[in-house]
């Protein structure tokens, strides 16, 4: 069912059939718009307006908030059809509708209070970079954080740091570091315009600072307590089981392009046609094995976890194997997207090279995605030492967020 967005008396998609068919319907608009997204090295206002009133935003919020509760693989699925438009538009969704997800870790009231319309985007970062000092009602919080993604647009801003009391770092019962996340006003960062990028270069991923602010208590929050709402969208992976959703849609975008030339070119040399090159044939052929395969797995998975959490299974409770089969798959979309769109490019030839070929911006924008922590090798260190007892280096990447 459809809601209405009190803010401009419009009326929302609030399904997952429904955000998804909106999200389909943007995707020529946003590929025609490509270059200029590029070029202006952030989404225009306008295509931010597209992606709000389609209902990405809202997709992670709860009934109870007006947002439309989806599933991991339902956003998925909406932010693959996002990114099969426009990579950084995918990109920007992505990160912005952590806006509900991060909901869960806020009280009721304070979920009211500051998103008064489930179609508000947070932009920016949960690394712990920042130093908070604790005062009376929350903390007064200092830091600099880069590749805050999405911030050029965002109605709240994330900003990961280390707590302080009374000038001594806070640890906590692990003996270990504590930090939170605390959600700031976008009038109360300084965005530092750094993004000149390989990449995804229009979503905006400035450097940010924050200087000696004040974040109420109820602004902040850890992975580690689900406030408002339980269920598998309150479990620490949350944030993360949706992000292949952004390399899948490159890819396929990349392959139906790549498929769509082959169809009509000849050779110039010999005049055969390309549909009858043994070559091109063989090169399209794996692609899509390649992209059928992980893609399969990647829903598969998403839908395991979904199924035992719904179930009643506490997030700690699922089994090691379990716990690293998501992230891993995540990490296998990032560079599986990647390594297909780097064989499309070398197919098409000089035919790649030219801007704006969306094939040359395909290659720029996975290559970039994959510098990404959640592409690294650091994943699948943590996840093998989580396997075995030993220690993870990021883990975050296994669920463990004390």
């Amino acid at each position: 069912m459809t809601t209405l967005d009190a803010r401009e008396e419009r009326v929302i998609p609030n399904t997952g059939e429904e955000i998804l068919a909106a999200v389909k319907a943007l995707a020529p608009e946003l590929r025609k718009r490509s270059v200029e997204i590029e070029q202006s090295r952030r989404l225009p206002s306008d295509i931010v307006e597209l992606i709000r009133g389609a209902g990405v935003f809202r997709m992670g919020f709860a009934k109870e908030f007006g947002g439309a509760d989806l599933t991991s693989m339902e956003q998925t699925r909406v932010l693959e059809a996002l990114s099969y438009g426009d990579t950084s538009a995918g990109w920007c969704g992505m990160i912005g509708m952590d806006s509900g997800l991060y909901s869960a870790y806020l009280s009721k009231t304070a979920v009211q209070e500051m998103f008064p319309t489930p179609d508000m985007s947070t932009g920016g970062l949960i690394n712990p970079n920042g130093r908070a000092e604790r005062v009376r009602g929350g903390y007064r919080l200092t830091g600099h954080w880069n590749l805050g993604s999405g911030t050029t647009h965002a109605d709240w801003i994330s900003a990961g740091a280390h707590t302080y009391t009374d000038g001594q770092q806070d640890v906590n019962a692990n003996g270990n570091p504590n930090w939170r996340v605390m959600l700031v006003r976008p009038s109360e960062v300084k965005l530092i315009d750094t993004w000149h990028s390989t990449g995804l270069a229009g979503s905006g991923s400035l450097d940010y600072e924050i200087s000696g602010v004040f974040v109420p208590e109820a602004h902040t929050f850890s992975f580690g307590t689900a406030l408002s709402r339980s269920g598998p969208l309150s479990a620490p992976d949350a944030l993360m089981r949706k992000m292949p959703g952004v390399p899948l849609g490159a890819a396929r975008a990349a392959l139906d392009f790549a498929r769509d030339i082959a169809r009509t070119k000849v050779n110039r040399l010999t005049g055969a046609p390309w549909s009858d090159d043994y070559r091109v044939q063989f090169a399209l052929g794996e692609c899509e094995m390649d992209f059928i395969t992980m893609r399969h797995a990647v829903y598969g998975s998403l839908e395991h976890r979904w199924k035992r959490l719904e179930a009643g299974v506490a997030f700690g409770d699922l089994t090691p194997d379990e716990r690293v089969e998501t992230v891993l798959l995540a990490l296998k979309a990032f560079r599986g997207a990647l390594s297909i769109v780097r064989r499309l490019y070398d197919l098409l030839a000089t035919t790649s090279i030219y801007k704006p070929s969306p094939m040359d911006r395909w290659l720029r924008d996975l290559n970039t995605m994959c510098q990404h922590v959640m592409a690294q090798d650091v994943i699948v260190q943590s996840a093998g030492a989580y396997l075995v007892g030993g220690k993870p280096q990021f883990p975050f990447a296994v669920g463990i967020t004390e």
